[in-house]
C-alpha cells in the first residue's frame, strides 16, 4: 500500500543497540485505533499478447514500463525483480474507495502494456518460464546471493511469482473482535484459508508441482528466518521484536561496490557487537524491508499469502473478502469462531511452516476442514459487504467466486490443472492430506 497507513520506519540516526532496536520495533510497527483504512498491493506476470509461453526481452519491457511510468496513476508503480509489475494502492477510506483507485489504474496500465503487444496475467507462479531476473541493482543482487544458500525456491520467488497483498489497520488497543492482538492471531489462522481457497498456481516449468500453490511452497522452502511468522506469545509486539532481531541480516549496504552478504549474522548479534561496523536506524529499517513472513507488521498489517488471481478484476474477490472478514465486526467474530478449531493442526508452530499451511497450498479446499471454514467464513463476508458499503458487483463477484469455486471444494488452481490434463477434476476430489 503506497504510503501505507503507518510504514515501519524512521529518519536516520546514529548507531542503534539492541535496547534501542527492540523499543523501536515494539514502538512503529503495529499503529493501533480503530480500523478505518486498507489498501491492495496487486501484482501481475507481464506475459506476451498473443502468445503468454514466448519470452520477453528485457528491452521490451524496458521500454513498456518506461510508458507507463509518464501515465497518470494513484497507485504507486514498482516493478520486481524479475520483471513482474506491482501496483500499491495509496490509503483508503473505504473498499469502494480501493476498489475504484486500483481499477482504474489497471484500465490505464493495460491499455499501455498493450501498445507494446504486452498483458497482465493473474497467476500465482509463471507456469512456463523459469526465474530469469530483469532488475540487476544492488539490492537484488545481494538479495539472490542471500537466498541461494538454501536452495533454487529465492530465485523463483523473486522472479517467478505475484500475489494480491491486502493491507488493514492494525486494530484496536483493546481486546475484542477488532483489537489488535486477536487479529494478529486471525491473520495467521485465517491465512491457511485464503491460502486454500485462492491458490492459483500449480505449475512450473510446464508441470504440475503437486502443490495447488507453488507459490506458497516457495516460501516455505525459503525458510523461517527470512519468511517465517514469529512464535505466537500473546503479545504481537514483543514477539515480532524478537523475530526482527533474531533474523539473518541479508546485506550490508555499501555505497561503492557489491553489497556484503553476511552468512548467519542475526540482527541482534549486529546491534550486541557492533561488526561490520555498528548498525543505524537506518539499517534497522532496511533489515526490516528484507523480512517476508504471510503477515507483516508495518504500522498496518500487510497479508502476503494470496496468490495473484486470474481475470482482470479476480484480485477483488480477495481484497473484497478479507476487508469483510476483519474490518466488521460481526463477520470477524464469526472468522475467528470458525478458525479456531484450525488452531491444533498448526500445532504451536509458527506460519507458513506447519501443518496448516502446508495442506493449504498444498491440497487447496480439497481438505475437508479448510473447505467447510472457507463456507463459513464467504458466507459471513457475503453478508459483511453490503454494511461495508460494498456495491453490488463487487458482491455478486464475491457470491460467484463462492459458487464456483468454495462450495465445490475447488480454488483457481484447479481450472488450471483441468486445461492443463483436460478432464474436470471435481468429480473425483478426495481428502488428500497425507
Amino acid at each position: 500500500m503506497s504510503d501505507s497507513v503507518s510504514d515501519c520506519t524512521a529518519q536516520p540516526r546514529a548507531a542503534v543497540t539492541e535496547a534501542e532496536v527492540e523499543a523501536l520495533v515494539r514502538g512503529i510497527c503495529f499503529k493501533t485505533g480503530p480500523p478505518h483504512r486498507l489498501g491492495v498491493e496487486v501484482e501481475w506476470l507481464v506475459h506476451e499478447l498473443r502468445g503468454p509461453q514466448l519470452p520477453v526481452t528485457p528491452e521490451r519491457l524496458e521500454a513498456a514500463y518506461a510508458a507507463l511510468r509518464t501515465a497518470p496513476l494513484r497507485s504507486a508503480l514498482t516493478v520486481e525483480p524479475g520483471g513482474q509489475l506491482e501496483l500499491s494502492s495509496p490509503p483508503a477510506a473505504s473498499l469502494m474507495e480501493c476498489v475504484g483507485t486500483v481499477s482504474a489504474d489497471l484500465d490505464t496500465a493495460r491499455a499501455v502494456l498493450r501498445e507494446h503487444d504486452l498483458a497482465l496475467v493473474g497467476i500465482g507462479n509463471d507456469p512456463w518460464r523459469p526465474p530469469r531476473r530483469f532488475l540487476r541493482e544492488p539490492r537484488y543482487d545481494a538479495m539472490e546471493a542471500c537466498l541461494d544458500r538454501t536452495g533454487p525456491a529465492g530465485r523463483a520467488m523473486m522472479c517467478t511469482s505475484a500475489s494480491v497483498q491486502v493491507c488493514l489497520d492494525a486494530g484496536h488497543e483493546e481486546p475484542g473482535p477488532l483489537g489488535h492482538g486477536r487479529r494478529w492471531w486471525l491473520a495467521h489462522q485465517l491465512g491457511a484459508v485464503l491460502v486454500a481457497a485462492f491458490a492459483n498456481s500449480p505449475l512450473a516449468d510446464g508441470e504440475p508441482t503437486g502443490w495447488l500453490s507453488t507459490r506458497q511452497l516457495l516460501w516455505m522452502e525459503i525458510g523461517a528466518g527470512r519468511a517465517g511468522a514469529p512464535p505466537f506469545n500473546g503479545d504481537p509486539r514483543a514477539a515480532w521484536a524478537r523475530h526482527v532481531l533474531d533474523a539473518p541480516v541479508m546485506c550490508v549496504r555499501r555505497e561503492d561496490g557489491p553489497w556484503d552478504v553476511p552468512d548467519g549474522l542475526t540482527f541482534r548479534e549486529w546491534a550486541r557487537y557492533g561488526a561490520p561496523g555498528p548498525p543505524t536506524q537506518e539499517d534497522l529499517d532496511y533489515h526490516l524491508t528484507t523480512l517476508f513472513p504471510p503477515v507483516r507488521p508495518r504500522g498496518h498489517l500487510e497479508l502476503r499469502m494470496i496468490d495473484a488471481q486470474p481475470g482482470e478484476d479476480g484480485w477483488i474477490v480477495p481484497l473484497a473478502v478479507t476487508t469483510a472478514l476483519f474490518d466488521d465486526p460481526e463477520a470477524a467474530e464469526t472468522a475467528y469462531r470458525a478458525v479456531k478449531p484450525l488452531a491444533e493442526r498448526a500445532q504451536s508452530l509458527p506460519a507458513p511452516h506447519n501443518p496448516l499451511w502446508t495442506d493449504a497450498a498444498r491440497t487447496g479446499l480439497a481438505d475437508p476442514e479448510l473447505r467447510e471454514v472457507a463456507v463459513i467464513c464467504f458466507a459471513a463476508a457475503l453478508e459483511a459487504l453490503p454494511r461495508l458499503g460494498a456495491t453490488n458487483d463487487v458482491t455478486a463477484a464475491v457470491a460467484a467466486f463462492q459458487e464456483r469455486y468454495v462450495s465445490r471444494g475447488r480454488c483457481p488452481a484447479d481450472d488450471l490443472l483441468d486445461e492443463f490434463d483436460g478432464t474436470d477434476r471435481t468429480a473425483h476430489r478426495k481428502d488428500l492430506r497425507t
